[in-house]
């Protein structure tokens, strides 16, 4: 039982990261139709910008973590204005190229900028373990975990109670009927991009003390979090967090009953069967109509 616990408490904090990348990867595509394949890119640019500013500046965490938001949201902004908002054919899959060359650049940028060594951030609330049950639980990974549901909780807020939170909805169900009613479609993309990218460099920055981070790290944590929004649904913002839970869960299961060397084909092996047997999604729709729901 112990076992079980610990590892559930495992797969629970890298399960919370998958979810918010899911969430990001969910909300650009929900108002875009496009998957932003740049969004791991955003996960790790927040981590090095807040263990950067930490390390040179000697700024206590909750600044650099506040920094680094708020730095990879205006990154993200300028370059969904840079890239999706003067392609000259914005159909789908131009678009989603284009985040793949976004990709690409930004890994090569911090490559350059702060080098191939990973980097690390100290622990929101000091490093000793506490007690559960026989299990023990850095409080870092409670961090990530709350940090994560108070995310979610805030999303949740802002497309049900806000003006803008409602047009994404609407957008996400019928764009070109979203902008015949007046809905600032091409705005909401933007906008979408941007809070996506947030919300990216926030689990970055909340795992670094946890697996420090490095300039190809974005990789396999975009491609993990596009695993969880497939499997959660991709048009259910609740779903992809989900699916981000289940995945980390499966993940560490994996690697503590059969060994580390499986764990990252879970992701996939997941995707596989889900695509097989319920392609929308767990909470996804049923009908041929891509499903929306928040």
């Amino acid at each position: 039982m112990t076992e079980f616990l610990q590892l559930l408490i495992s797969g629970l904090t890298i399960g919370s990261v998958y979810g918010l990348v899911a969430v990001g990867f969910c909300m650009v595509y929900n108002t875009s139709g496009v998957i932003n394949f740049a969004q791991g890119e955003f996960v790790m640019l927040g981590g090095m910008t807040a263990a950067a500013v930490a390390a040179s500046f000697g700024w206590p965490v909750p600044a650099a973590l506040t920094f680094a938001v708020i730095a990879v949201t205006l990154i993200g902004l300028f370059a969904e204005k840079m890239t999706l908002g003067l392609s000259r054919k914005p159909e789908v899959l131009n678009l989603i190229i284009v985040t793949i060359g976004l990709a690409i650049m930004i890994k090569g940028l911090v490559m350059m900028i702060w080098g191939k060594f990973p980097k690390g951030l100290a622990a929101f609330s000091g490093e000793e373990s506490l007690a559960f049950h026989g299990a023990t639980i850095t409080p870092q990974a409670l961090w990530v975990i709350g940090i994560a549901l108070l995310v979610m909780a805030a999303v949740g807020f802002f497309l049900k109670k806000s003006v803008t939170g409602t047009a994404m909805r609407a957008a996400a169900v019928d764009r070109e009927t979203a902008a015949l009613m007046g809905a600032p479609v091409k705005r909401l993309c933007t906008v979408s991009f941007a809070v996506a990218a947030g919300i990216g460099a926030l689990a970055g920055v909340i795992i670094t003390p946890l697996t420090m981070t490095s300039y190809d790290h974005g990789t396999i944590l975009g491609l993990k979090g596009f695993c969880a929004a497939i499997i959660g649904g991709m048009g259910n913002v609740y779903g992809a967090f989900l699916g981000g839970l289940i995945l980390g869960a499966a993940e560490a299961f994996t690697a503590g009953w059969g060994g580390s060397g499986y764990q990252d084909a879970v992701a996939f092996l997941l995707l596989i069967i889900l695509l097989l047997v319920r392609p929308s999604g767990l909470l996804g729709g049923t009908g041929r109509e891509r499903a929306v729901k928040f």
